[in-house]
C-alpha cells in the first residue's frame, strides 16, 4: 500500500468522508495526509470488494486486521485461502453449511490464517468474480424446478391417421441438474399432478419446495410476493411433505436453469425421437425414458461427473423420503347445502347429506376417487364414500332433522295406499310424482302436501284436480294447489250447468252448427 500508514481512528474518518462522496484530494486535505496514502487505501478497498457501508460497520480490531499486514505476508496467506474456495462452494450445496462452520475448519488447519471477518470478505469477493451471470446458488434437495416445454411431441392415431400433439413436462433438481421428462396429453391440473407424482417416485424422494413457472394448473392467482397456489397442487405437496414456491414474475434468473434444460431436452431427446414414428402415448414415454437415461449420464463439458453421478453423490440423500404411497388427486368445489340437507356434486350428478343445521350455508367439498368430505370453516362436518351412480343420494340418518327422520319410515306404497282411498286419478298422480323424483324425501313431502288438501277441499275436488294436473308435463304440489285455489277443477262442471240451464229457442243454433 503506497504512502504512509494511518491509525485506526483516521482510517475510520477516511471511510466516513468517502461515504459523503468526498474526492481523494479533499479527504487528504481534511486529514492532512499525503494524497497517495488515500489513493492506496481506496485501491485496497476496491481489491477487497468491500463497500464503504460495510467497512464503516466493522469494529476497530477487524479494520486493524484488514489494513496493517505486510504485503508479502498478506499475499501468502491469501493464496493459502484462495485454493480452498472451490471446495467451499461445493460444501455450500449441502444443507446446513455456513461460512462460520467453514471458517472454523479453516482456522483449525491454518492457525495464523484470516480472522472471520476477512475470511468472509475474501470468499464473497471470489464468489462475486466467479459468478458473473448472477445465477442462484442451489443447495442439495432444496428445490425442484418444473415447466412444460414450448414445443410439443406427438404420435399417430391409428384409427384416423392424424397426428396427436402432446405436452412435455420437464423437472430439474438445480444442484445436480438431474432431469425428469414425461409426455402427457395436456397441461391441465390432473396431468400436472400425474407428472409430478411420477417424477418424485422416479427420483425416490421429494424436495423441500416445488418451483413452478406460474403455470395455470399450479397457480390460481399470480403475485410477486404471495401467489395463491392451486389447492390440488398444495394438497399434493402436503402429501409429500414439501412446499410450492412459484418463480417470481419478471425474475428470469429464477427459471433460467429449467429453460436451459428445456433447450437441452430439444437437442438430446426431441431430435433423436423425431426420426421415430409412435402410435400411442405409452410407447412415446418409453422412448423418452430410454433417452433420459443417456441424457442424465452425459458427461458435463467441464468434466468431473454427470447429472446422475452428481445426483447420487450430492443430492439424493437430502431428498425427503417418500413415506406415504402415491398421491390420489383431490378436487375442491364450493356448494350450498340444500333444504333437503344435502349438497349436490355436479361432476357425478348425485347428492351427499350434511347435518341439517348447515342448511342454506356454503360449504367446501373435497373429494378424490374414493371419499367425499364436506367442510365448513375448515372443519369437516361430513364424510361419505364416493358414489358414481347418477342421481344417487348418500344419506346419513343423523344428518336429518327429527321431522325428516320420520320420512325414513315411509315408502311409495304408503302414499299409494292413501291415494287409492281418494280415487284412481289421485293414485295416478301420486305415482307420477314418486317416479319422477330423484330423491324420495322430496317426493314424500310433496305427496303428503297433496293428500292433506282433503282437509281443505273435498275428496271429489282433489280427485278432479289430480286428473286435470296429470295432463301436465311434470307433477308437483304447486300444480295441484293452483288448480284447487283457482277452482280449475270445477270449470267443466260449471260449464255443463250453464249449458243445461240455457233455454231452447229457434234462433239459437247448437254446437253442431259449427262443425
Amino acid at each position: 500500500m503506497a504512502g504512509q500508514r494511518i491509525d485506526i481512528m483516521e482510517l475510520r474518518t477516511l471511510i466516513a468522508l468517502k461515504l459523503k462522496k468526498f474526492s481523494n484530494r479533499k479527504v487528504a486535505l481534511l486529514l492532512k495526509i499525503n494524497r497517495k496514502t488515500v489513493d492506496g487505501y481506496i485501491k485496497r478497498f476496491t481489491e477487497l470488494g468491500i463497500t464503504y457501508e460495510e467497512l464503516y460497520k466493522l469494529c476497530e480490531s477487524d479494520l486493524n486486521d484488514l489494513f496493517t499486514e505486510e504485503s508479502q505476508t498478506e499475499k501468502q496467506r491469501y493464496e493459502e485461502l484462495s485454493v480452498l474456495f472451490p471446495s467451499f462452494k461445493k460444501e455450500f450445496t449441502k444443507p446446513g453449511c455456513t461460512l462460520q462452520a467453514l471458517w472454523k475448519d479453516y482456522i483449525e488447519k491454518h492457525p495464523k490464517g484470516y480472522k472471520y471477518t476477512q475470511f468472509t470478505l475474501h470468499y464473497r469477493k471470489w464468489k462475486k468474480l466467479n459468478n458473473h451471470s448472477g445465477k442462484l446458488e442451489h443447495k442439495a434437495g432444496e428445490k425442484l424446478y418444473i415447466d412444460f416445454c414450448g414445443k410439443k411431441l406427438g404420435y399417430i392415431d391409428k384409427a384416423t391417421g392424424e397426428l396427436v400433439p402432446v405436452e412435455v413436462f420437464v423437472a430439474v433438481l438445480p444442484c445436480s441438474q438431474y432431469t425428469f421428462v414425461k409426455a402427457v396429453h395436456s397441461q391441465k391440473r390432473e396431468d400436472l399432478i400425474c407428472c409430478l407424482d411420477a417424477c418424485l417416485q422416479w427420483m425416490g424422494g421429494a424436495p423441500q419446495a416445488i418451483v413452478s413457472d406460474n403455470l395455470k394448473s399450479a397457480v390460481s392467482k399470480g403475485s410477486k410476493y404471495a401467489p395463491i397456489i392451486n389447492k390440488t397442487l398444495a394438497d399434493f405437496a402436503l402429501h409429500y411433505g414439501c412446499a410450492v414456491d412459484p418463480a417470481r414474475p419478471y425474475h428470469p434468473q429464477d427459471k433460467a436453469l429449467v429453460e436451459r434444460s428445456v433447450e437441452l431436452v430439444y437437442q438430446r431427446i426431441y431430435y433423436p425421437l423425431s426420426k421415430i414414428t409412435f402410435f400411442d402415448l405409452d410407447s412415446l414415454n418409453k422412448a423418452i425414458a430410454e433417452q433420459l437415461i443417456e441424457y442424465n449420464n452425459y458427461l458435463f463439458s467441464h468434466g468431473g461427473g454427470t447429472r446422475r453421478s452428481y445426483f447420487i453423490d450430492l443430492e439424493r440423500d437430502y431428498l425427503y423420503r417418500l413415506v406415504s404411497g402415491p398421491y390420489s388427486i383431490r378436487y375442491y368445489k364450493r356448494a350450498k347445502v340444500q333444504r333437503t340437507s344435502h349438497i349436490f356434486l355436479s361432476e357425478d350428478k348425485n347428492y351427499y347429506s350434511v347435518p341439517f343445521r348447515y342448511t342454506g350455508m356454503y360449504v367446501e367439498v373435497q373429494y378424490n376417487q374414493d371419499i367425499v368430505e364436506i367442510l365448513y370453516n375448515h372443519v369437516r362436518i361430513a364424510s361419505h364414500e364416493r358414489s358414481y351412480r347418477r342421481g344417487n343420494y348418500k344419506t346419513i340418518e343423523e344428518h336429518m332433522p327429527s321431522t325428516h327422520q320420520a320420512y325414513g319410515q315411509w315408502s311409495p306404497e304408503y302414499f299409494e295406499q292413501r291415494a287409492t282411498q281418494i280415487g284412481p286419478g289421485t293414485l295416478k298422480y301420486i305415482q307420477m310424482l314418486l317416479n319422477q323424483s330423484r330423491y324420495p324425501e322430496i317426493a314424500y313431502k310433496q305427496s303428503l302436501g297433496i293428500l292433506s288438501f282433503v282437509r281443505l277441499y273435498s275428496s271429489e275436488r282433489l280427485e278432479k284436480a289430480c286428473m286435470r294436473a296429470s295432463t301436465y308435463h311434470k307433477a308437483s304440489f304447486h300444480t295441484v294447489s293452483n288448480i284447487l285455489k283457482n277452482r280449475l277443477d270445477m270449470v267443466e262442471e260449471e260449464e255443463e250447468e250453464k249449458t243445461a240451464s240455457t233455454p231452447e229457442h229457434g234462433n239459437i243454433r247448437g254446437a253442431a252448427s259449427y262443425h
